[in-house]
């Protein structure tokens, strides 16, 4: 498995695969074609379905300027390899001097055909799954996030100080905004209401529905309108576990330092996911995504509150067993509906799920890894308008509703 720096990422949304993907993708090819005079480049799946929602072809062209670039989005031609595919096709001289194809594979990490190795970073986690890792760590008598610390080294942790530290300032400037998202579903930013609009007869856990709905819906609509965010696994699920965190720690009074731990503990636990399933919509629908962030924030939250490996195990098994099945179908292809709302679902589902582990662990019958097997092939088993292609569920069914 690769470093946690491939899964938490700062970047623009509001898609890590099809804006932070074919940005890179860009990128790379004008590094190594400084002389190129222009580049066209083809989508090809998911990435020709919903790219204009995602504004993809926005991202490209501003990467690629000054260099002029044609984006043709091909929605008939089959994507044998990955449901995220573009080529890119560089121009020198007037001739076509080079033909990349490329994959989007999920949470912005790219993979060029061709290349045994692409521009995918090595791996530095000996062991890919929770049951070796576990077995691991109950032998040495260390947490999962010391696991981290052995295959990475110390210096992660300043690393994922600077992705907490930009989780809170996303929140801070979601909680901050007002109005309408960008899109044309005049989909209306709802954070700051929710932070602020106190129930008049507000029990201690409806307080804490809003309050932790509040901060995963700034961070989604922040990714939504193109703000920065964490991939946490992707853009369209990074407000789940900046959501759960920010909460914890202002009312329990958690350091910044624990919440590194867990962030440290949660990340494990994604990395997982994306080394033995998949963490992209395209691929295996939104449980692949928002079911991912769900774990990792479950995870994060037994870690934080100092849980065994058995209920850390249990919490994240338990958040994406009722993620099963979730289906990728963005209105208008845009990351807005549904997705804004599963963000603080999802939230509070890991919150459920860590209460559930503290009382349930020691009578689980369903190992995470189970589970994780269990959601790739069910992923791989959905109809392909379900996975993030906006032709499938609430993208064709939905109608403009009349104020009333």
């Amino acid at each position: 498995m690769q470093s946690l720096r491939e899964l938490y990422k700062i970047g623009r949304g509001p898609s890590s695969s099809h804006t932070i993907g074919p940005e890179r993708a860009v990128k790379l090819m004008k590094e190594r074609y400084p002389a190129a005079e222009k580049f066209k480049v083809t989508l090809y799946g998911s990435l020709a379905m919903t790219g204009k929602g995602h504004g993809t072809d926005e991202v490209i062209m501003k990467t690629s300027a000054p260099v002029p670039c044609e984006v043709v989005f091909d929605t008939d031609s089959p994507c044998d390899v990955h449901p995220n595919t573009l080529d890119i096709e560089v121009t020198e001289g007037g001739k076509t001097v080079a033909r990349q194809r490329i994959y989007s594979v999920g949470g912005g990490t790219i993979a060029l055909e061709g290349e045994k190795d692409g521009q995918a970073p090595a791996d530095i986690y000996p062991l890919t799954n929770f049951t070796d890792i576990a077995e691991y760590c109950n032998r040495k008598d260390i947490r999962l996030w010391q696991y981290v610390e052995e295959c990475e080294g110390k210096e992660i942790f300043l690393y994922l100080a600077k992705i907490w530290e930009r989780m809170k300032i996303t929140i801070h400037e979601g909680l901050t905004c007002s109005g309408i998202l960008p899109g044309g579903l005049e989909t209306e930013r709802r954070a700051q209401y929710l932070y602020h609009q106190r129930h008049i007869d507000e029990s201690a856990q409806t307080r804490e529905n809003r309050l932790v709905c509040s901060y995963a819906f700034a961070t989604s609509e922040q990714n939504a309108a193109g703000g920065i965010i964490v991939t946490a696994p992707t853009c369209g699920a990074c407000g789940v576990v900046p959501a759960v965190l920010k909460y914890m720690q202002e009312t329990r009074g958690f350091s910044d330092g624990e919440i590194v731990k867990a962030l440290a503990t949660g990340g494990l636990i994604g990395n997982i996911i994306k080394q033995n399933a998949s963490i992209s919509g395209a691929e295996c629908g939104c449980q692949a995504e928002i079911g991912t962030a769900c774990c990792m924030a479950a995870a994060a939250l037994a870690e934080l509150f100092e849980m065994g490996l058995g209920q850390i195990e249990y919490a994240a098994e338990v958040a994406m067993e009722h993620h099963l099945g979730l289906t990728c179908d963005p209105i208008g292809g845009l990351v807005q509906i549904p997705c804004i709302e599963r963000n603080a679902v999802a939230a509070m589902r890991a919150i459920n799920a860590l209460s559930l582990a503290d009382f349930l662990a020691d009578s689980r019958k369903i190992s995470f890894d189970t589970v994780v097997e269990t959601m790739y092939a069910t992923g791989r088993d959905l109809l392909g308008n379900y996975r993030e292609t906006a032709s499938g569920g609430l993208a064709t069914h939905y109608r403009k509703r009349k104020k009333i």
